[in-house]
């Protein structure tokens, strides 16, 4: 096990006009199970290759267990890495290929053999030890890939989005094979992916980025219920958090926040801001879609767009008076308004997050 840290770490391409990563700030703590998250260019699998010594840092530095590594050959930094692609050869059995690094590191025979059968007992490839890979399925040449780190025993484990080439069903039994993993060897892991689920489920911590930058930091459900600017609410979720412009009407009844023509009751909300608003001010309202409930005879109406049963739990499209953009309701898979009809709805207050509606930040 390792700490990983980043302090101020950049990448800047030659002829680039902006940099690929900017001033990233992290460390990730012995034994976790870190994730970077963010959609595709947002420079998360440039974090992941510098610390693995494939991209040169160009600004601030990578320490490992307290010892600065920018100029430390890849080789050297005790680091094994998981790709996308399984890049398995293909000529050798199972066997020879979790064999492969060791044998080149001049390992005795003796221990390559005890680290091969201790790999391959953990991952549940032991009946396939004799095969050669064009003889496995995706899931089992992902775990021969994993086994190739393993067997390293290395201080960090990196891995860049290694379930994007599975199947939905074969990614499911996959990841949670490799929390199970994690469990098990007590590693560092930091671990690069595009997927929410994967991040919310496997992460003992999760960073999310945004154009070269970090976003926010912190457990999975902590980032998810309070989103630290509009990007992390818009991002992640699925669907993602409704965002809405809003205008504060204050008046002797409590303080109110309109929804298009309409308006909700947030005066405990409001209580709650380090920093009262004023009537007539504007904010962007925050609220995930499981956080609105049909409620007839409720004094907030929206017309039904759509209905999607997805078995488990409702869908549905609604559009507000007032409001340019319908929004999303996640309700009960046994309620299934009819499209174009007109449903009462109730927002949870308590969930609500608001967020200025200039710098995105949401408001403390």
């Amino acid at each position: 096990m390792a700490n990983v840290k980043l302090q101020n770490l950049g990448k800047r391409y030659a002829g680039g006009t902006q940099a690929a990563v900017c001033d990233v700030n992290l460390e990730i703590e012995h034994g976790e199970l870190f994730v970077l998250l963010g959609p595709s260019g947002c420079g998360k699998s440039t974090t992941l290759r510098m610390i693995a010594g494939l991209e040169e840092i160009t600004d601030g530095q990578l320490l490992i267990d307290g010892k600065q590594v920018n100029g430390l050959p890849a080789k050297d930094r005790d680091i094994a890495m998981v790709f996308q692609s399984y890049a398995l050869y293909p000529h050798m059995s199972v066997r020879e290929n979790l064999a492969f690094g060791l044998r080149r590191r001049k390992f005795k025979l003796e221990e390559i053999n005890r680290r091969v059968v201790q790999a391959s007992q953990i991952l549940g490839l032991a009946p396939y030890i004799d095969r050669k890979p064009h003889a496995l399925s995706g899931g089992q040449r992902q775990r021969v890939a994993l086994g190739r780190a393993i067997v390293r025993d290395p201080k960090v484990f990196l891995f860049d989005e290694p379930l994007s080439n599975l199947d939905a069903a074969l990614r499911v039994s996959t990841r949670a094979e490799l929390t199970s993993l994690h469990a098990r060897l007590g590693a560092t892991m930091i671990y690069v992916t595009h997927d929410q689920v994967e991040a919310m489920t496997m992460g003992s911590r999760i960073c999310i980025m945004n154009a070269g930058r970090v976003e926010q930091v912190g457990r999975p459900l902590d980032v998810y219920r309070d989103p630290a600017n509009t990007f992390v609410a818009s991002f992640l979720g699925s669907p993602p958090m409704n965002l809405m412009q809003t205008s504060v009407s204050l008046n002797a009844d409590g303080q109110y926040l309109s929804l298009g023509s309409q308006f909700v009751n947030a005066s405990g909300l409001m209580t709650r801001l380090a920093t009262p608003l004023t009537n007539g001010q504007s904010v962007t309202f925050g609220i995930r879609p499981e956080d609105i409930s049909l409620r007839p005879g409720s004094p907030i109406e929206a017309e039904v767009l759509n209905t999607e049963a997805l078995g488990a739990e409702t869908l549905l499209l609604l559009s507000l008076d007032g409001l340019p953009a319908p929004i999303r309701a996640r309700v009960g898979r046994d309620e299934r308004p009819a499209k174009g009809s007109k449903v009462g709805i109730a927002v949870d207050i308590d969930r609500v997050k608001l967020f200025d509606t200039t710098t995105g930040q949401a408001l403390p």
